[in-house]
């Protein structure tokens, strides 16, 4: 099977996905997990790629009812691996990797062809204050469980973060996805468009 029969099978099941069919997530899952994961080779030594692809499938999941088809194929694909490299960025940040490191694992991975170069910087020059105020409109429980996954950086099961919440994990679960789908509603309140800006 050629790459382009491949991209045209992924993207024929943006639909079923979009209208929550979890057959169909498993089966684009199975075309695009493997193609995800080479993505993070660069990021091997620095990030633990096995919770990175998995937080990356969660979020597609997630996104993939308000994903628009850009009319290239394997949109969704291109979407997840922008995630997914998004993600292994913040935790080297997070481990205060220098910037300098990072920028050579980006050049690295775009050379590579396993991504594609970053797009220019939004236009809006306020984003990290707006998604700022926007996590602090959210309710306290969604608000509590959104920064509790998202200081753990993959570092702990969502179990063990509902446990420290004081939260059962299906609460947790919960929880979660209220925060983001407020914060979702909020950012596009103020003219941001997460599917685009992570695609």
């Amino acid at each position: 099977m050629t790459d382009r029969a491949v991209a045209a099978d992924l993207d024929g099941l943006l639909e079923r996905i979009a209208g929550r069919d979890v057959e169909a997530f498993g089966e684009w899952m199975r075309g695009a997990e493997p193609r995800i994961r080479a993505s993070l080779r660069s990021f091997a030594a620095g990030v633990d790629v096995e919770a990175v692809v998995q937080d990356t499938l969660l979020r597609v999941w997630q996104v993939a009812p308000r994903f628009v088809a850009d009319g290239q194929a394997n949109g969704l694909l291109r979407l997840g691996i922008r995630i997914a490299r998004n993600l292994a960025i913040s935790e080297l940040r997070r481990r205060k990797l220098e910037v300098t490191d990072i920028e050579a694992i980006e050049r690295e991975a775009v050379a590579a062809g396993l991504v594609a170069a970053a797009p220019a910087p939004p236009a809006d020059p306020l984003p990290r204050q707006r998604i700022e105020d926007c996590v602090r409109r959210l309710p306290r429980q969604p608000g509590r469980a959104l920064m509790g996954r998202l200081g753990s950086a993959g570092a702990h099961p969502d179990a063990a973060l509902a446990d420290r919440l004081g939260m059962r994990p299906n609460t947790f679960l919960q929880n979660i996805a209220r925060a983001r789908k407020l914060l979702a509603e909020c950012l596009e309140r103020h003219g941001m468009d997460l599917v685009r800006e992570l695609a």
